[in-house]
């Protein structure tokens, strides 16, 4: 099997002729190991495409997710100013404000000027955007959705890559956007206070973000992941996942899977308590599983429960494994995973969130020996 029929056959609830790799990597990692200016990479398109092919080649992994698309190929005329300061790269934009590239971390945008979060109660539709022009990466962090080259990136990377390689795009999940808008805490305490209004905002955002998924269906992907990290028992119950979660990332999971694309849903933190419920989206499989402790899922417990229901895509522990184990301990505990996911189809190798940032190359290059003595 190629790499791309390897995964594709395990999304598909198959047995592929080997476990598939295919971790995502946190921002911070890619930049210490391309070495490459921060601002570069978040801004400019073939800067970002050639360091996801380049990195997918260093660790061999099966596939490749695009994490960023829409990127402005005017994006130097954006920045008024640019300097160094002590390891940090720093763009002044025409409008005052500024962002902060620590070189081994997601940037951090500054205001010149705050501007207050809207209150729910006083939201009407009219105040919702029509078109979804931004991700929202992190509080406060949006990546710029250029209109007129909104998956230039993808096609890039499908035509270079795609014969070969599974391509994953990434969109986000309606929630996320609700927490962006209002703040997490008027957010949640939206959920309680005034569920109706909570509901207007994610249809509306449920509506643009099935639009974007089905244009980006038509860009060659093999599937479509779901940024959905703030759905975990940390921040909501399980009721009000399946009340203010699921049925919105449904709407999406169904159209996507009409156009016979595969799409998943990463959650991160603990979830164990709603596996089941992820998976009554209609999605085709989750990801990351956390592991204790930075979750609560076990491996073994979570593949008995989800057998022939979605694929499992994880759930190496990136820091308390990769980032401080010794190799030996690495490599004993990436060959317990695969030989419990094994026992059911739909098993993917990869780490339960990104691949933190610290975690040394060599690190990340035994699970690929690893998969090829025991996979």
């Amino acid at each position: 099997m190629t790499p791309k029929e390897r995964v594709k056959s395990a999304m598909d609830l198959q047995f592929p002729d080997k476990i598939p790799l295919m971790c995502q990597f946190s921002f911070g990692h890619m930049l210490l190991q391309l070495n490459i200016s921060p601002v570069e990479f978040w801004f400019d398109k073939s800067a970002f495409a050639e360091g996801l092919i380049k990195l997918r080649n260093i660790y061999d992994f099966d596939g490749i997710l695009i994490s960023l698309h829409g990127h402005n190929p005017a994006w130097k005329d954006l920045i008024l100013s640019y300097e160094n300061n002590d390891g940090k790269e720093v763009a002044k934009l025409h409008n005052g404000d500024k962002i902060i590239f620590p070189g081994d971390d997601l940037p951090q945008y500054v205001f010149s000027k705050r501007k207050s979060l809207p209150v729910l109660n006083e939201i009407s539709i009219d105040d919702l955007p029509v078109t979804l022009d931004y991700i929202p990466v992190s509080r406060d962090l949006h990546f710029q959705i250029s209109l007129s080259n909104k998956f230039d990136v993808i096609y890039d990377i499908v035509e270079k890559a795609g014969g070969n390689y599974s391509i994953h795009g990434e969109i986000t999940s309606p929630f996320d956007y609700l927490l962006d808008l209002l703040g997490n805490q008027e957010a949640l305490m939206g959920l309680i206070e005034n569920p109706d209004k909570c509901k207007m905002i994610l249809a509306q955002y449920t509506k643009l973000i099935k639009e974007l998924a089905l244009e980006m269906c038509e860009t060659g992907v093999d599937a479509i992941k779901v940024s959905s990290p703030f759905a975990g028992s940390g921040f909501i119950s399980p009721y009000d996942y399946e009340e203010f979660v699921v049925p919105f990332e449904a709407e999406i999971a169904k159209a996507v899977r009409n156009k016979d694309v595969h799409i998943y849903t990463h959650t991160c933190g603990s979830i164990d308590d709603r596996l089941e419920i992820m998976l009554d989206a209609g999605v085709s499989g989750i990801e990351c599983l956390d592991p204790p402790p930075l979750g609560n899922v076990e491996l073994s417990d979570a593949v008995e429960r989800i057998k022939n229901k979605g694929f499992i895509k994880g759930n190496i522990d990136s820091v308390n494994s990769l980032l401080n184990a010794s190799k030996e301990d690495i490599v004993e505990d990436a060959k317990n995973r695969i030989q419990t996911g094994k026992q059911s189809p739909g098993f993917i190798l990869s780490t339960a969130c990104s691949i933190a940032p610290a975690v040394k190359k060599e690190n990340i290059l035994l699970l690929r020996e690893t998969v090829n003595k025991w996979g």
